[in-house]
């Protein structure tokens, strides 16, 4: 059975409102803050994980630049909170958008608030292949041309 890859544009002139396949980890970021809170629509693995990387290495820099302070850690914390609360709407809403992207609700996102298990869970339907029935959740602002991929995510059984 041959694997489902959407195929777009590698110059990186995918509209907004679609998932940016195979996206450079540049313009990932880029997508990532100009999406800052819309939780609709579809975001691409390499959208939501570029941005983990990102978002992960920030983290470990601002600790550890907070730590070396003269050994206040108040301005570890203090760096970290700013961090928090600049990123937390927008990493909830592309995690719902890649959740769209497997053709799953965003209410999965609750399952974070469940110890180990349910960051297991998240984090396997995090790198789940996209699933095409997830266009359910795009709400276009303009008309596009059909996709370049089959509608059906499987052929028809005989």
């Amino acid at each position: 059975m041959a694997s489902y890859q959407p195929n777009y544009s590698p110059q990186g002139n995918v509209p907004l409102e679609l998932p940016y396949y195979g996206a450079p980890p540049v313009d990932a970021i880029k997508r990532f803050w100009m999406k800052y809170a819309v939780f609709s629509g579809r975001a691409s693995r390499s959208e939501y994980w570029w941005w983990a990387l990102a978002s992960a290495i920030v983290s470990g820099i601002l600790n550890a630049a907070g730590s070396t302070a003269n050994g206040n850690t108040g301005t570890s914390t203090a760096l970290g909170g700013l961090w928090f609360l600049a990123t937390v709407v927008p990493s909830l809403a592309v995690g719902a958008r890649r959740l769209h992207d497997v053709n799953l609700s965003a209410w999965f996102l609750l399952l974070a608030l469940i110890p180990v298990l349910g960051w297991i869970a998240l984090f396997v339907f995090m790198i789940m292949p996209p699933n095409p029935a997830g266009q359910r959740f795009d709400r276009p602002t303009q008309a596009y041309p059909p996709p370049p991929y089959p509608q059906q995510p499987y052929p028809p059984q005989a």
